[in-house]
Formats: structure tokens, sequence, C-alpha cells
């Protein structure tokens, strides 16, 4: 009769030891950061575009971008698409830009990997705003960061939004980026552009 008591007694704790450990691997995963969309990308919803934005498909047909009418088409990368506004003296008050996953960007690493990528092209510096995984698109989900960043020539202040988004059969990167001295003018923009970016 001892062994058997001590036999269930083994069974609860072992049942308690379990569940512990279970809900302890759910508090990590949702306190890591990057793990899901937090209050920075509350914003960011999986929507059509309004009536009357133009659409752009990148080259290879496996994402589409839209954008707001007072956006011109920028001529550049064959295998991209971009758009953006610029302000009489030649300066980008507003840029969106599609391209088809091309390096070793991964949804887990993506913000390292983007802020990497900046300070290696153009940027004197770059820091991480926020991040997150999880994010839901239209035909697939992806990880996205938003950072500031100062640009080599010029020392010019820019603060953009950009998602590595993954579809059923390709993965692309959509990018927005405005002068952050006026990011939280260009924002509403920006977000809904991004989340209207279709993948498949």
């Amino acid at each position: 009769m001892a062994t058997a008591t001590s036999s269930r007694r083994l069974r609860v704790l072992a049942a308690i030891a379990a569940a512990a450990a279970v809900a302890i691997v759910a508090i990590v995963a949702v306190a890591l950061p990057g793990r899901s969309p937090g209050p920075a990308f509350a914003r960011l919803t999986a929507a059509a575009a309004p009536a009357g934005w133009p659409h752009l498909a990148l080259p290879d047909g496996t994402a589409v971008l839209s954008y707001p009418p007072s956006l011109r088409l920028i001529r550049g990368d064959k295998v991209a698409v971009s758009v953006g506004r610029v302000s009489p003296a030649g300066a980008f008050q507003l840029y969106l830009n599609a391209t088809p996953r091309e390096g070793s960007e991964r949804p887990q690493d993506w913000a390292s990997f983007r802020l990497g990528l900046l300070r290696s092209d153009d940027a004197a510096s770059a820091r991480q705003v926020a991040a997150a995984q999880g994010v839901r698109f239209r035909g697939g989900t992806g990880s996205c960061v938003i950072d500031r960043y100062v640009t080599k020539i010029h020392a010019n202040h820019f603060e953009e939004l950009a998602c590595l988004v993954q579809g059923r059969t390709s993965a692309s990167v959509v990018v927005a980026a405005a002068p952050a001295a006026r990011w939280n003018q260009a924002s509403p923009v920006i977000f809904r552009a991004v989340g209207a970016y279709a993948v498949r």
C-alpha cells in the first residue's frame, strides 16, 4: 500500500512539474522581444488598400505593393519596385520599396539582419526602436522592425518600418521610410501601405 501511495505521489509531482515547465515556456515565449506584435505595431493591420491606390507587382509576380496616388514611381533595381515623394530640393519625404528576398534573411533574426545591412550600406548608425515576429500580412506572415538610422552622406535622419514577409511559395521584403522628423506625420500612411502589402 505504501508503494502504491508513493507511486501516485510521484505521478502527481511529475504532472505538476510538467505543467510548470509548459507554463514557463509559454511565459518566456511571450516575454521574448520580437515574438509577437506589440504596441509599436498596433496600427499594422493586414487589409486591402483604400480605393484609388495604385498597385505595383514585383517583376517575379510574388507580391504586390499598394501606395497612395501622391507617390511616384522610382526607377531602379529591375527585380524590385519603389515609389516615393521627393521635396523640391530632392530629398525623400516618403519612400516605399518591395524586393524579393535575395540574401540570408530569416524571420527569427530579421531585425539584426536589417540593422547590419543598413550599417554596411549607407548608414553611419542604425538602432532598433521595436521588433516583432508573427505579424499577419495578406497571404502570409512576417517579421518586422522599426529602426532609426543616419545616412553616411549628408547625415540625414530616417525612420523606417521594414518587414520580411513569407508567402506560400516565396519571401520578400517591404520597406517604408520617412525623415525621422516627419515620422509621426507619415506613419499612418506607412502602416496602411505596409498593411496592404500582399504576398503569394
